[in-house]
């Protein structure tokens, strides 16, 4: 019987365990991720303005903002998901995905899509995350169809 108990109380705690809201980490402390974007490997810039919890899955972000490449300047919005965590004394490692959908305002709009990972170290002492890095790589692919790049941006 205690063995049953003991089972459900584990059960229990890992089936309501929440995700921690970490809707700030992807603000960037205000400023806009830097990389790339195509075979000429022309700069580009993504901003997050907007980044919230769903309150329904706690694994999906809601966020928002602009991309800039060259003198082009187009607000989006999308989504992060996570997909995995992985956690050892002194780094922590969050893997997902990512959509975000610019507005549509002609040949040079588009839908960024791929992957990300945010690693982090954990500082007992003071208890707080240092070192985060936030790396971006995927594809834009505009709603034409006519235009297909490979992406990539960072943190830093």
């Amino acid at each position: 019987m205690k063995k049953l108990l003991l089972l459900l109380i584990l059960i229990s705690n890992f089936v309501f365990a929440q995700m921690p809201n970490i809707s700030n980490v992807w603000l960037n402390n205000s400023k806009a991720y830097t990389g790339t974007i195509g075979n000429d490997k022309q700069v580009m810039k993504l901003k997050i303005n907007i980044s919230e919890q769903d309150k329904k899955n706690d694994q999906e972000y809601f966020v928002s903002g602009y991309s800039l490449v060259d003198k082009t300047y187009t607000k989006y919005e999308g989504k992060l998901k996570i997909t995995k965590y992985k956690d050892t004394k002194k780094k922590g490692s969050v893997y997902g995905e990512y959509e975000l959908a610019e507005e549509n305002k002609g040949k040079h709009s588009g839908l960024f899509k791929g992957k990300f990972i945010y690693t982090f170290k954990w500082n007992k002492t003071n208890e707080k995350i240092e070192g985060q890095y936030i790396e971006f790589i995927g594809d834009w692919k505009s709603y034409d169809g006519t235009l297909d790049f490979k992406t990539s941006l960072t943190n830093q």
